[in-house]
């Protein structure tokens, strides 16, 4: 991972959460607990590689938990831990401004073709 260069808590977490997978790994694992091969089929475009990279920077922050289960074949699950879970309201919270922001974002104006009549 990158170095900090202030020390700001908005930093830090950027560090963590910045690019496209630690977001949508955290939207998936809000459910539940998760097989790697779920999430691979929940984020059909990442690489094995990718994801377990991923995975292993969340864990290593503490938002992620991975459990190994003996046996064969190996079996790991991914859940998130009690800060991880303290990130689900603001992920929620994110994908409704872009849902409700969506008018203002695209240039379309709120007012449907119906009613440009009785705006006038």
């Amino acid at each position: 991972m990158k170095d900090v260069v202030s020390r700001c808590p908005i930093e830090e977490t950027m560090l963590v959460l910045s690019g496209r997978w630690p977001t949508l790994l955290l939207y998936y694992l809000k459910d539940g607990t998760k097989r790697f091969s779920e999430l691979r089929r929940d984020n059909p475009t990442v690489s094995h590689r990718i994801l377990a990279l991923e995975l292993r920077k969340l864990e290593d922050a503490g938002i992620v938990r991975r459990t190994a289960h003996p046996g064969y074949p190996l079996r790991v699950d991914y859940d998130l831990t009690a800060p991880g879970r303290k990130l689900v309201p603001l992920i929620d919270a994110l994908g409704a401004w872009w849902v409700h922001t969506e008018d203002d974002r695209t240039g379309r104006s709120p007012i449907s073709e119906t009613n440009l009549d009785t705006a006038a």
